[in-house]
């Protein structure tokens, strides 16, 4: 289980014993979203990635949406 948390113009992923897995982050430039994982040794599981991996989809598709933070 991953549970997906907004956080300003990013979504934390965070895992069922509540350790941050990494961000999903809107690359402007590239126009994609994009998994950062917290730290080189974090290691997925196969459940996790595939959670993840529908995440990414699901922002690419619309079918989720990312908030976004107005500073003005």
């Amino acid at each position: 289980m991953v549970l997906f948390w907004p956080i300003q113009q990013e979504i934390e992923c965070i895992n069922g014993s509540g350790v941050i897995l990494g961000r999903i982050k809107f690359d402007g430039p590239k126009e994609v979203f994009t998994f950062s994982p917290d730290n080189e040794s974090v290691v997925l599981s196969s459940i996790e990635k595939s959670s993840i991996d529908e995440r990414l989809s699901g922002l690419g598709s619309g079918k989720y949406s990312l908030p976004m933070q107005d500073d003005d």
